[in-house]
């Protein structure tokens, strides 16, 4: 038990030492970038949009802190021996593995359940800061129990837009509302219509009732019934889609009633669910990686080349994790089902490291 603790003491000292490198370097230049962008902000917006930033960025390589920690402690007790002495002592070097991979497991339980919600917190805080420093508005779209809400302006005023449904793609509106307001706020008119297409700068309502809310009139005797009818638009597609946030903006304790949400909407909440469920499963991924530098690396120093045992530990982590990536790009198209996307890349790159560590450790 004692030897469990020590080796995962200094897996935990290696991970927080190369994290904090990782931090204050990446913190450095996304400055640079900040201050490109920003010329005219204030220094301490800057540093503001700076920190909102931070936990995003170290989230996104965890795998990769993960992966240098790891072969780094395993290269450094390799060249003192203590290897060596663990194996004399009558352990396998898989048993010496139990320590760093409890720790890479609870870094990865740590990360989904604690850094997660700070992530989706300072991401989604750090976007409306840009986007406001930019001059562009927040999100266009929110989503209730009673349908969705979307928010159009322009010149001559805003336009709050309701709908009980949508298609998955949000082309089209279903059971639509639209309320126009002047840019003083007041009410202008109103129309309801049975679906809005969107089209290219305009909104397409088939089966429309218009009411002009002039002030002093009767709008009802003066509304107008219309088979098809056109509503200027500076919306896009792309930009409702974006409205919803990325899955990395919500925390993920909200994810299941998020998707709920969607799914009640009409919309498809597939990309959601994929991240859900690779994030389910990022612990153990983490172990995975942990397995695999271990693989290469627990050999002797003068038994094996070091170099090129931590060049293929750190590109075959590379390489896993660029697949978890592409079988997440092939979940949220639908080629694959949810489940496999998320679970099956982790699954076959621990069960790939483990092979590898039974060959070099028995076979």
């Amino acid at each position: 038990m004692i030897l469990h603790y020590y080796f995962a003491r200094k897996f935990l000292w290696m991970f927080l030492g190369i994290g904090g490198v990782f931090i204050a370097l990446l913190a450095l230049i996304d400055v640079v970038d900040e201050l490109q962008d920003f010329p005219d902000l204030p220094i301490w917006d800057v540093v503001e949009i700076v920190l909102l930033n931070v936990p995003s960025t170290n989230y996104e390589i965890l795998p990769l802190i993960v992966i240098l920690a790891a072969v780094a402690l395993f290269v450094r007790l390799a060249r003192t021996s203590e290897l060596i002495v663990v194996r004399a002592s009558g352990r396998s070097g898989l048993r010496a593995l139990l320590g760093p991979i409890a720790v890479a497991a609870a870094i990865g339980i740590v990360s989904i359940t604690v850094l997660n919600p700070i992530v989706a917190a300072s991401s989604k805080r750090y976007h409306d800061v840009v986007n406001g420093h930019r001059g562009g508005g927040g999100s266009v779209l929110t989503i209730s129990s009673d349908g969705l809400w979307l928010r159009q302006g322009s010149a001559t005023g805003q336009t709050v837009i309701h709908a009980t449904r949508a298609s998955s793609d949000v082309s089209v509106l279903y059971d639509t509302t639209f309320i126009a307001f002047s840019p003083s706020g007041d009410p202008l008119r109103r129309i309801t219509a049975r679906t809005a297409r969107l089209g290219a700068g305009e909104w397409v309502l088939s089966d429309a009732k218009l009411w002009e809310l002039a002030v002093g009139g009767n709008a009802e005797t003066s509304a107008t019934t219309l088979p098809t009818l056109r509503v200027p638009s500076a919306l896009t597609q792309d930009r409702i889609i974006d409205s919803f946030g990325k899955p990395e903006y919500i925390s993920l304790w909200d994810l299941p009633d998020f998707i709920t949400q969607l799914e009640e909407a009409g919309f498809s909440a597939r990309r959601y669910a994929v991240w859900f469920q690779m994030e389910l499963a990022r612990p153990l991924f983490l172990m995975a990686l942990v397995l695999v530098a271990a693989a290469f690396t627990m050999r002797h120093a003068r038994t094996s080349n070091t170099g090129v045992s931590v060049l293929t530990s750190i590109m075959l982590g590379f390489t896993l994790y660029y697949l978890r990536n592409f079988a997440q790009v092939l979940g949220e198209n639908g080629q694959i089902p949810v489940t496999l996307a998320a679970w099956a890349p982790p699954i076959a790159s621990f069960l790939l490291a483990f092979g590898i560590l039974l060959h070099m450790e028995d076979g």
